[in-house]
């Protein structure tokens, strides 16, 4: 990294932080959400009540003997922060070490007839089949007219926004480009990320999308490759998820086929991307990879040298949401107007961010910009959502 002095990992120890009212108020309500959204005997309630009180106030205690992925949690870290609590060891590690845990209290890994259940599974589905997204949807066939690059941007938009998707969508309106296109982006280098994919007969390059949420927010991120595909913008694409339910709403492959299904069930041109979508699995064009450390509790920079050496390949690798975003700049406290070039100089290919504001973490912003939106929200504008970026390290 250039000369760039990082500043110390978040922790989730400070009092009305963000982090520490995640450690305790969200994750206590996720266990409260996931036992009553299931039937679960005995036996898992007293594990979710045990994982309360361990995440709230009690310390980090090792996976058993028995988990399959015990040598993996070793090698990321778990031995050295048994004993500690939750709130002081680096909060992406203790974030990620929950959704393991709860996992595990709900049977998720077996043996046992929960094996394989998705917890998050019912609040997934809801927002897939909420009228919102028919909505969202149904703004798809007033897109369809517009010229190639008028629908690129709208989709582009559609994917950065997630669960606003209906924001980019609707950019392809008559008078559009009479309006700022995205009132919300503090960033905004989509000029060069499309100057990394330009249309060519017969491209051949390789796209990696580094998923974020399942649902409303996988669509557009779907729809857009769709269409990066069918107008010879990139010749493959890798559509990167979590291996196991994660976060709540982050993708899984099962999430990936329950988006596809959706398309190719709704009215107009949404089934048409489905069906084109649905095909390009079948031959190949559009593949799923769910490796280990997509799921892992550590910064991209700590990446293994096979994902490594898929990423070196990839023509661009489009990194999507804040979780990701954490991820790739390192979960840490930096100044805003670090460059973001700077602190992703490891990546091993050009690497685009794109991602709405949900977390403390930001980098790349100019010294005005961070001003104005100081000035504005305070430091609201870090975590309300209000707000998003498209990031490119060329």
């Amino acid at each position: 990294m250039p000369d760039t002095p990082a500043p110390p990992v978040i922790l989730g120890d400070r009092p009305g932080s963000f982090p520490h009212g995640v450690l305790t108020e969200r994750h206590p309500a996720i266990i409260r959400q996931v036992r009553d959204a299931f039937p679960y005997g005995p036996d898992i309630h007293r594990a979710l009540d045990a994982l309360l009180a361990s995440c709230t106030e009690g310390v980090i205690e090792p996976l058993p003997a028995d988990a399959h992925d015990r040598d993996r949690w070793q090698a990321w870290g778990m031995d050295a922060y048994a004993g500690r609590s939750w709130f002081d060891v680096p909060w992406l590690w203790s974030e990620s070490w929950f959704y393991r845990r709860l996992l595990h209290a709900v049977g998720y890994f077996g043996p046992g007839p929960w094996q394989g259940i998705d917890p998050f599974r019912p609040f997934k589905l809801a927002e897939l089949d909420a009228s919102e997204t028919d909505g969202e949807l149904a703004a798809l066939d007033g897109l369809a007219s517009r010229p190639a690059e008028q629908q690129a941007h709208a989709l582009l938009h559609g994917s950065l926004w997630g669960n606003r998707a209906d924001l980019g969508f609707r950019l392809s309106d008559a008078g559009a480009e009479d309006r700022d296109a995205a009132p919300g982006l503090v960033a905004d280098d989509s000029d060069t990320l499309r100057s990394l994919l330009p249309a060519s007969a017969g491209a051949t390059g390789t796209l990696c999308v580094v998923a974020d949420n399942a649902g409303r927010e996988l669509i557009p991120d779907l729809l857009l490759a769709a269409h990066l595909l069918a107008h010879g913008r990139i010749g493959r694409v890798v559509l990167h998820v979590k291996p196991y339910p994660y976060y709540v709403s982050d993708a899984t492959t099962a999430d990936v086929v329950d988006a596809l299904r959706r398309l190719t069930a709704a009215p107009g041109e949404a089934a048409g991307y489905g069906r084109r979508l649905w095909s390009a699995m079948a031959d190949g064009t559009l593949t799923v990879r769910a490796h280990p450390f997509a799921a892992a509790p550590l910064p991209y920079a700590e990446m293994p040298d096979d994902l490594r050496a898929e990423f070196a390949s990839a023509t661009l690798t489009i990194v999507k949401g804040d979780l990701n975003y954490r991820r790739l700049v390192g979960d840490r406290l930096w100044p805003p107007t670090t460059p973001f070039a700077d602190v992703t100089a490891y990546f091993p290919g050009p690497v685009a961010a794109l991602r709405t504001l949900k977390s403390d973490v930001i980098t790349g912003l100019s010294a005005d910009t961070e001003a104005a939106l100081v000035a504005a929200e305070g430091q609201r504008w870090r975590t309300g959502g209000t707000h998003a970026l498209i990031q490119v390290r060329t």
